[in-house]
């Protein structure tokens, strides 16, 4: 039921984008976050049907630990609507600053399709152990332990300088918690099952950001 309502809100959201470019016909630099935001979208919907079977799942309320301050983050980043103080302005809209908020956001969409293509069919959407599981420590996971993440906030970020808003700030904050939680559910799952190799990567590489967090 969960993944049927994931990908009827991300199809919705692929249908509205595209509409968006259409009508509202956008300049170059205005279309750049939501197309790679769109890109992100399509490119999960397409991979998530190669994935290994699951042999070991998260509890649902561990799972709502982590996808209810990740669920709101996105409320915010997306939700246009909102009044004061949300819709503050923080951040400068100068042109140098929008151009540096795609910029961020093209990096953090090459870190997140390169960190999902290394992950290839141990990834899940939730904190799972599958079948048939492997430590992956190629590609981007040379460099940090959960760069899907790294990616998805490097994005955020790019996101946040384009809306310039506290609700973007407040927004961040809640999917920085929300992965930091999901992260630890994980760490302490693959330390269950690999108990030697785990421990030892933990200590070559940080979390999210190289050689730093």
């Amino acid at each position: 039921m969960r993944s049927i309502f994931i990908t009827f809100v991300s199809v919705l959201w692929l249908f509205f984008i595209a509409n968006w470019l259409m009508v509202a016909r956008p300049s170059f630099f205005e279309a750049v976050i939501p197309v790679c935001w769109s890109i992100f979208i399509l490119y999960w919907l397409i991979t998530a049907r190669r994935v290994k079977a699951i042999a070991e799942k998260q509890s649902l309320p561990s799972a709502l630990a982590h996808r209810i301050p990740v669920g709101l983050s996105w409320f915010l980043l997306v939700d246009w609507r909102l009044h004061y103080p949300m819709n503050m302005v923080l951040i400068s809209r100068a042109h140098w600053v929008l151009m540096a908020g795609n910029v961020i956001c093209v990096l953090g969409l090459f870190v997140t399709i390169w960190a999902r293509w290394t992950l290839a069919g141990n990834w899940s959407s939730d904190v799972t152990f599958k079948e048939g599981h492997e430590l992956i420590e190629t590609g981007p996971y040379r460099f940090a332990r959960h760069p899907i993440y790294t990616g998805l906030l490097i994005m955020s970020i790019g996101t946040v300088i384009e809306i310039g808003m506290l609700r973007g700030i407040i927004g961040l904050a809640l999917m920085t918690l929300g992965f930091w939680i999901k992260l630890k559910q994980e760490e302490r799952l693959l330390l269950r099952h690999f108990r030697e190799e785990y421990p030892a990567y933990c200590k070559r590489v940080k979390a999210l950001v190289p050689f730093v967090l």
